[in-house]
């Protein structure tokens, strides 16, 4: 009874978690322009994503363009990519596998099947968690390191952008959802041995009235 309600609970954490990895993905605001020295006053703020950067000028006109080669990006944004694509796909499969296992559907009848089922979607929105929050937070620490490094250019400085912390949240959602399912879906041995010892006396009752 109350484990179908921790499973209603996480099937939310887990959708919201899927649009925050959507959206991490999708928007080009990982790393930012930083107004820092002689750029303090400046027409136009430069955005730095996954699959493109973009110009915004101060009027509000936002000019995107595509990186031109995947060769030319650094190890860092490749592994970004393959890991948050990763990551949104094995959330998508581990919330249609807590839907299918859940207390609360009829998909599988066999109750002893179900918190198993619930425990593999448990463990996969746990790794969509961890897969989100390696490259975000592997993002943050170059754009922190560069920005403290004197030899870089104060032009080539970027600061944090707001996927950063949107990746950061969606992920927490993500374990805290494989978390919870974890802790609610362990098997009930109790159950099953009481069901067994039912049957066993009920079989050895008409053995007894033939004697």
């Amino acid at each position: 009874m109350g484990s179908s309600g921790v499973q209603i609970v996480c099937v939310a954490l887990g959708i919201i978690g899927l649009i925050a990895t959507v959206v991490t993905i999708a928007v080009p605001r990982w790393k930012v322009s930083a107004f820092i020295g002689q750029n303090i006053i400046t027409a136009q703020v430069q955005e730095e994503g996954l699959w493109m950067e973009c110009v915004v000028q101060s009027t509000g006109q936002q000019q995107c363009k595509a990186y031109d080669s995947l060769l030319i990006l650094g190890s860092d944004l490749q592994a970004a990519r393959a890991m948050t694509i990763i990551s949104s796909m094995l959330t998508v499969l581990s919330l249609l596998i807590l839907c299918a296992g859940a207390d609360f559907t009829t998909c599988i009848d066999n109750e002893d099947v179900k918190p198993k089922v619930s425990l593999v979607s448990a463990i996969g929105l746990i790794i969509a968690g961890l897969l989100l929050i390696i490259p975000v937070s592997w993002a943050a620490n170059n754009v922190i390191r560069d920005f403290n490094n004197p030899l870089v250019a104060q032009s080539n400085k970027r600061e944090l952008g707001a996927c950063i912390f949107v990746g950061w949240g969606g992920g927490v959602l993500l374990l805290l959802a494989g978390g919870l399912l974890c802790c609610f879906s362990r098997p009930r041995s109790g159950g099953s041995s009481g069901t067994a010892k039912y049957y066993s006396n009920s079989a050895s009752a008409p053995s007894k009235n033939y004697v």
